[in-house]
Order: C-alpha cells, then structure tokens, then sequence
C-alpha cells in the first residue's frame, strides 16, 4: 500500500522543489506552456503540466495528485505508467490542436484525466470493489465536472475537457486488464462450499495477485470478477 504512494509523493515533491526555483530566481516558466498552432508551444506537450501560475495552484493540484495517483498505481499497477502517459500526451496535444491561442499552464489536465480513468474503470469493469472507488472519485472530486465547461475565463477548460476524455478513452482500451486484487463474487463462493454444506478451501485463500495472472486475462470468464488551470492574459494555469 506505501509503495503506492511513492510515485505520487516525488512528483508533488518535484512540482515544489521546481516552482520554488522558478520563483527564487524569476524564470518565466510560463513560457513553457502549451501555446496552440505556434511551434514553440509543443515543447509545451511535455512540459506544460510542470508549470503552475503560483503556489496556491500548485497546492491546489497537488492534493488530487496525491490521492488519485495512490489509487491509480495501487489498484491498477499493470497499465498505472502507460495511463499516465498516454493521458500526459493526449491532453497536451488535444490541447495544442484546439484550444485558446494562449499559454496553458498547470496539471489540471492530468489530474482530471486520472479521475475519469478511475471512475469509467469501475463502472465498465462492473466489478463491485472498483465501484466503489468510482464512487469514492465522484465523492471527492464530483465538483471537477464544471471545470470542463468554458464558465471562468481565465480557466483552462480545454486542459480539463481533454484530460477526462483521455483518461476515458484509457479506461476503454484497458478495460480487459485486471486490476492489481481480484475480488471473489458472493455467488461465486456460495458455489465452492463442500457438500455438507461447509465452506470449501477456496472462500478461505486471498484473492489471486494480477502478477499469477496472463496478461489476457478476462475476469468475465473466469471464476473471478475482478482545482483547475487557469487562463489569463500571456498565461494559462
């Protein structure tokens, strides 16, 4: 369960220690956000979730990163980095290709990307455990669903538009990849009571790690179920 929170905590750690930097010494980190249709914001694609406006948009991003990243390398440590990823890229280059000609800045992307990964996972999976952090996501950060929505100016929507429909589409493509604990269905344990009416070896073992398991692995055939960036003028957080 600690190993899970490594990544996310050096991240937070790496996002502080950068900010912190650019503040001492002035560097016009903005300019490395993604700037649409202009060839100097591609760089902006890797970099632009690196850079924040200041530290209360940092601290605001840093706490989902810290909660849903947990979730995201604990339950779904298989495909947790090439998630990550794809959701990293996609959102700045969706971003790149249709959003306002100004630099967008911050996380926020990400983040709402790892909150819609979370919860369609649960949802398509139609496994009862990760249900349940579907709706642990929609408990927290239900809220986040007007972010998506062009009502603050100086917001970046689009960052937050892309990032849950990348982490959306991320939960589709993987939606056959078991997540880290396979939990036994009721029913199914009711069928392995012995016949005097015990309960039979198997109700008693731990569920099956995903690492015993083949990488083609389906659980629906088996005898188990498995705060936003902102917009201003020159910048957007």
């Amino acid at each position: 369960m600690w190993t899970a929170a490594f990544f996310p905590v050096v991240v937070v750690m790496f996002l502080w220690a950068f900010q912190m930097l650019a503040e001492a010494f002035g560097w016009p980190i903005w300019r490395l956000g993604v700037y649409p249709r202009h060839a100097e914001g591609l760089l902006g694609i890797i970099t632009a979730p690196l850079v924040h406006g200041d530290y209360g948009h940092l601290f605001n991003n840093s706490i989902p990163i810290l909660v849903l990243g947990w979730c995201l390398v604990y339950f779904y440590p298989r495909v947790a980095w090439r998630v990550l990823a794809a959701i990293w890229l996609l959102t700045g280059i969706w971003v790149w290709i249709s959003a306002r000609a100004d630099h967008h800045i911050g996380a926020s992307g990400v983040v709402y990307g790892m909150a819609a990964f979370l919860f369609f996972s649960g949802l398509i999976r139609r496994n009862r455990a990760l249900m349940a952090i579907s709706l642990l996501v929609v408990f927290l950060y239900g809220g986040m669903v007007w972010g998506v929505l062009p009502i603050f100016p100086h917001v970046s929507w689009e960052s937050h538009l892309w990032g849950g429909l990348s982490g959306l589409a991320m939960a589709v493509v993987y939606r056959k990849v078991p997540p880290a604990y396979i939990v036994v269905d009721e029913q199914i344990a009711a069928e392995q009571h012995d016949d005097t009416g015990g309960p039979g070896p198997a109700e008693h073992a731990p569920p099956d790690r995903v690492d015993d398991l083949p990488l083609w692995y389906d659980p629906q055939t088996t005898s188990h179920t498995g705060d936003g960036d902102h917009f201003r003028p020159d910048r957007t957080r």
